[in-house]
């Protein structure tokens, strides 16, 4: 079987990729059968000849190949009818943007895995670009602190190469007595944890943090029945939330009266409530003035988030009162850090630790008769048509919702 490591065409560009030289190696190492040719590329953050120092194949087509990896959208027109592709597609959650996409790729008969759903028999997903996602968000937070409240400046991430160096960076910050609250439990949000007590901020359980004042800038990590309650008042568990969404409101306006940052690494899943309504931020009781809104739900859960930024401009102002986007310098503004791509700032790293657990899941999955079912849980498209398991998508393919 033939593997091709695909170049990146979405705009702005993407330098992570699927498998680094190192796991190639590895993978040839381990399946002998195994062909991966590699399609030259000038923004990787592997350039060309770390792949033909290895030994690979590296071209401008790679069209003789059976299966794809990319990390984002594959352009409609870039895509090879009757192939395999692994890619994030950003379609399972009927994401209107790319319903044309998903189109494309039941017309030209490509069976399509999202790395969003490679999972194990537990729904546990296999890999993913997440726990990069919250250090480089956490230290974009600290970074957009300095800028909005004039007292420091830190270098963008990007101009650093691996995670110590950024923590290297926050250590030389003096943060003054902020509070700092932190949601989720997943990969994000623990990411994010790894970056707070690597700059040697303190953690303080919720209810310290909801009572007492401190002299020193402290974090809370909080999970769904921390910042949700039910609304009939009964306490039951985390899954109860997980299956009955609706019945749950926000309970996050108690955080939002106590801190300066907030650092949003949760899962929202719909029909779950906002976390903070754009009535909320115009209380005069709302205390936060920097929102790093790790998650990037638009116009969603987190009201100030009105848009997403970039890594070239990764801040923007929110004003509460007006409901619109401002200079995050106002004094009435709440700077807002919504980078959608923020692994892409540690590509090396983040590429590293993605291809990491590829090697050790899936492709195997393709050598051993798929024993654990890995590749028919991500299948998302076969034969021109949806699978059983995505079947729900086809009124979006349809254009009905």
């Amino acid at each position: 079987m033939k593997f091709a490591i695909i170049k990146e065409r979405k705009n702005p560009p993407d330098k992570r990729v699927v498998l680094t030289p190192k796991a190639c190696q590895k993978l040839l190492k381990t399946f002998p059968q195994i062909e991966i040719k590699v399609e030259s590329s000038d923004v990787r953050t592997f350039s060309d000849e770390d792949y033909k120092n290895i030994g690979l194949e590296v071209s401008e087509k790679v069209d003789d190949c059976d299966v794809m990896l990319g990390v984002k959208e594959v352009p409609m027109e870039a895509l090879i009818p009757n192939k395999k592709y692994f890619f994030f597609s950003h379609t399972i959650k009927k994401q209107p943007y790319n319903r044309k996409l998903l189109q494309a790729v039941l017309d030209k008969n490509i069976e399509l895995y999202d790395h969003e759903v490679i999972t194990d028999k537990k729904g546990i997903r296999l890999v993913a670009f997440g726990r990069y996602a919250g250090i480089v968000g956490t230290y974009n937070a600290i970074r957009t602190f300095g800028l909005k409240t004039k007292s420091f400046e830190l270098p963008k991430a990007t101009t650093l190469h691996h995670q110590p160096d950024l923590i290297k960076e926050l250590k030389k910050v003096k943060l003054p007595a902020l509070k700092i609250v932190l949601t989720g439990k997943g990969r994000v949000s623990n990411g994010a944890k790894e970056m707070l007590d690597g700059m040697g901020i303190k953690e303080v359980n919720y209810k310290d943090y909801l009572t007492k004042n401190y002299d020193e800038a402290v974090y809370t990590q909080i999970d769904v029945l921390e910042y949700n309650k039910r609304k009939d008042g009964k306490v039951i568990d985390m899954y109860d939330f997980f299956k009955h969404p609706e019945a749950y409101e926000s309970d996050f306006f108690r955080f939002a009266k106590e801190s300066d940052i907030y650092i949003a690494c949760h899962f929202y899943a719909s029909g779950a409530p906002y976390l903070f309504t754009r009535e909320d931020a115009k209380s005069p009781d709302f205390k936060i003035k920097v929102v790093a809104d790790i998650s990037c739900d638009i116009d969603g859960p987190v009201a100030s988030t009105l848009r997403a930024s970039t890594i070239a401009d990764p801040i923007y102002g929110y004003d509460p009162f007006g409901e619109k986007e401002t200079d995050y310098r106002k004094k009435e503004a709440i700077a807002v850090m919504a980078v959608d791509n923020l692994p892409n700032e540690l590509p090396k790293d983040a590429s590293e630790g993605f291809s990491e657990n590829f090697v050790k899941y899936v492709i195997p999955a393709f050598f051993n008769g798929d024993k654990d079912g890995i590749l028919e849980r991500a299948r998302m498209t076969q034969n021109g048509k949806l699978t059983d398991r995505f079947a729900y998508l086809q009124d979006f393919v349809d254009g009905k919702e």
